[in-house]
């Protein structure tokens, strides 16, 4: 008798980061290290955000081929110096938010304040193992509550190199071996791609992360970015966004 298949999911995770965790040399403009995960219904993700995505590409760059980085974006750093051109920045912008606003998807993410997190707990700890497990457990709650406990759900991380890529897939392994969360291990699967792939989801999930960091040092500073995401933030049933979808430590 054959073995039997784990049913998929109807739901796919990107994950992206802004900042970087090193806890030695901060950086006093943005001390911060954000994990951000975006957790798409697999239908919409394939009906109509990669759809809306290519269309804004071939708009305004005539091809496919480039991809969505929010640095070179804020920047207008190639390809995206066609927006210091304030007549193609505007209407860029415009239809970027509204491929946020208008895809289905929540957000989980994670904000570690370095300098407090390396007080508390010293060298010994990364600050991305912390936001890993916060993130991956909150993640998993969403999905159980939408029937997906069991069923196979890959969690896609941007690829940094060989020796990153399979120092996290460590990690992300000893967060299922040591989960106190019955059927977690069951459903989440670990996976990494290239930038190179050219993921709409890992480009959604890089230009979520850095405005949401952002927010949390400096939130009364204006920042539309913020204002357009924070609707996509996993919230409680009376609505608050902190200790469900935006988890701050220490």
């Amino acid at each position: 008798m054959l073995a039997s298949v784990p049913a998929s999911s109807d739901y796919i995770v990107y994950v992206d980061e802004s900042g970087d965790h090193n806890l030695v040399n901060l950086d006093p403009q943005y001390p911060v290290f954000v994990l951000a995960f975006c957790i798409f219904p697999i239908a919409s993700y394939v009906d109509e955000v990669v759809p809306q995505a290519l269309r804004l590409k071939f708009d305004f760059f005539g091809h496919d081929i480039v991809v969505l980085h929010e640095r070179e974006i804020r920047k207008s750093a190639p390809p995206f110096d066609i927006l210091l051109d304030a007549s193609v920045r505007k209407p860029f912008l415009e239809r970027l938010d509204r491929l946020i606003t208008t895809s289905r998807f929540g957000i989980v993410a994670c904000v570690i304040d370095k300098a407090r997190f390396r007080n508390r707990r010293g060298l010994d700890i990364s600050p991305y193992e912390v936001a890993l497990e916060f993130g991956l457990e909150r993640v998993f709650l969403q999905l159980q509550q939408r029937g997906q406990r069991g069923r196979k759900t890959h969690v896609v991380f941007e690829s940094r190199g060989r020796t990153e890529d399979a120092d996290l897939e460590r990690q992300f392994a000893r967060v299922m071996e040591t989960t106190t969360m019955v059927g977690m291990p069951e459903t989440l699967e670990f996976r990494c791609a290239s930038k190179l792939t050219n993921s709409t989801g890992l480009q959604v999930a890089d230009m979520v992360a850095r405005p949401i960091g952002l927010h949390v040092l400096r939130p009364e500073q204006s920042n539309h970015a913020w204002d357009v995401l924070q609707q996509k933030i996993v919230r409680s049933r009376q609505g608050r966004i902190e200790g469900y979808g935006l988890k701050i430590y220490p």
